[in-house]
Parts: C-alpha cells; sequence; structure tokens
C-alpha cells in the first residue's frame, strides 16, 4: 500500500488506507487559473484525459448520486438518471456537493465522503489497468486499479459518460 506523499492524508487516503487498497498518490501544483481541474491534472501529470476520472454529483429525482467520468468527456445525464432508476437527473448546486462530500469543487474524490452516495462509474473505467481519480483536494490524485475503485465506491458501472 501507497501512503500519500507531502501534504498528508485526505479522507481519500485514509479511507483507501483502511479498505486495505493499493493507490500511489500524484501531487501537482495547481494552477487556480486552469480552465478545468480534471484536465489540468491529465496535463500536469502526463496522462491520457481518458485515463483521469472526475467526480460529479447530480439529483436523480431528490436522492444525490456520484457520478465518475472521464474528463475528457461529459456526464449524460438522461444515461445516469436510466442507471439509478430515475426519471431525470440535473447536476447538483455545487455548495451542496462540497457540503455533502466534505470536499471542495475541483477535488471531490469518490472516495472517503462525508455521506454515502450511490456511485455510478462510466464504463470506460475498465479498459484500464489503473485510473487517477482526485485524491480530496486540488492538485491532488490518486491512480488505483478500476477494481479496487469500484469496491471502495460500491459503484456501478454503466455507460454514463459522452464524447465532448
Amino acid at each position: 500500500m501507497t501512503k500519500p506523499d507531502a501534504g498528508g492524508g485526505t479522507p481519500a487516503t485514509v479511507a483507501l488506507q483502511r479498505a486495505g487498497i493499493r493507490f500511489t498518490a500524484h501531487s501537482y501544483a495547481h494552477d487556480a487559473g486552469a480552465a478545468g481541474y480534471g484536465l489540468e491534472a491529465a496535463d500536469k501529470l502526463g496522462l491520457d484525459a481518458d485515463r483521469v476520472f472526475k467526480t460529479l454529483l447530480a439529483d436523480a429525482d431528490g436522492t444525490l448520486v456520484v457520478a465518475v467520468v472521464p474528463v475528457s468527456g461529459q456526464l449524460d445525464l438522461k444515461a445516469l438518471a436510466a442507471a439509478v432508476g430515475a426519471k431525470k437527473a440535473v447536476m447538483a448546486d455545487p455548495k451542496l456537493a462540497e457540503r455533502k462530500t466534505g470536499y471542495v469543487l475541483g477535488g471531490i474524490s469518490p472516495v472517503g465522503q462525508k455521506t454515502r452516495h450511490t456511485t455510478v462509474l462510466d464504463e470506460t473505467v475498465e479498459l484500464f489497468d489503473t485510473v487517477f481519480v482526485s485524491g480530496g483536494r486540488r492538485g491532488f490524485d490518486l491512480e488505483l486499479s478500476p477494481a479496487d475503485l469500484i469496491t471502495v465506491t460500491g459503484a456501478t458501472v454503466a455507460a454514463i459518460g459522452r464524447v465532448r
């Protein structure tokens, strides 16, 4: 099991360590002027943007749902709604997302959230040996296997992403 690098642990790293899940922590200097947090991570870590996943919160018929999709694309809200058996899904209010996850925008991790939510990972997660998700703060990503990400979040996998 890899410990987080300089900067200490986050709720995400603590949750992974408690679950006995192997991960590698990757830090980079976050640029406050970056256009997109996930694309910035892919660029600064020298990764294919399809392999870096962003964590979004949506409201599906009144229930908050975590959606995890590649930063190279977008969340398909209709597909997310269908994946959780809802009629409609809309993006959650950013302040609500921060309050319910315990993380700031641009640093929301699918792991170690303050409140556990139904989680859906885009099916492309299974194309890679390892994927990258936010580690719980801007400028900090975690690399882990898709199977471990599915296990630790209790996620289902569905086609919820679309190409930009």
